[in-house]
């Protein structure tokens, strides 16, 4: 494979490790399939559309196809909920946290008519 200068978004190796033991890999070269994430990051990253993703990545339907490959089969949020308990674990907390607060004023709610009641009367 063709090297390439790096961008800002692409994995460190380090990053890339991590990030492999959690991607599940079927027929893709590791090293392929770590350009088709570096990729992803990009469009990420920088907001752009897959079609400006820039030439020196894999072509830009294979890396949007690969994306929505991987958020249909649950691997965003594993990969997700992986670091996420790393990172937990690392600052020494626990894996999985053991309490979880709803904010009462960003949640809608049926008990007084959803949006209706909250809504000032028009006269």
């Amino acid at each position: 494979m063709k090297t390439r200068k790096r961008y800002p978004t692409d994995l460190t190796d380090k990053q890339g490790e991590r990030l492999n033991r959690l991607l599940p890999h079927k027929r893709t070269a590791e090293a392929l399939m770590r350009e088709y994430i570096n990729g992803i990051m990009y469009v990420l990253r920088t907001g752009c559309s897959w079609q400006m993703l820039p030439h020196d990545f894999p072509p830009f339907q294979t890396v949007k196809t690969y994306f929505y490959k991987l958020q249909r089969d649950g691997t965003w949020e594993r990969i997700n909920d992986a670091l996420r308990e790393q990172v937990r674990v690392h600052e020494g907390r626990e894996p999985e946290p053991s309490l979880l607060i709803i904010d009462s004023q960003s949640v809608k709610t049926t008990e007084k008519g959803g949006l209706v009641a909250m809504m000032v009367a028009k006269r």
